[in-house]
């Protein structure tokens, strides 16, 4: 899965983009008490343990394309 294929993943589960250092980005979601945080790098592969643990802390676990 690719950053940007994650981000949309996120959006489309109802997450909003909360703040943005740099290269790295925070979503929220009412509900979530956890801040989901990305280092974003565009159309670059996300690695394997880093996208499972994103989608974990999401509550999306195995919410799409691995």
């Amino acid at each position: 899965m690719k950053f940007n294929e994650l981000i949309r993943l996120l959006e489309g589960n109802g997450f909003v983009l909360f703040k943005e250092k740099g290269s790295v980005r925070y979503y929220y979601k009412p509900g979530v008490d956890k801040l989901i945080r990305i280092d974003y790098h565009g159309a670059k592969e996300v690695p394997t343990g880093t996208c499972k643990a994103i989608l974990k802390a999401a509550g999306l676990k195995g919410g799409g394309k691995e």
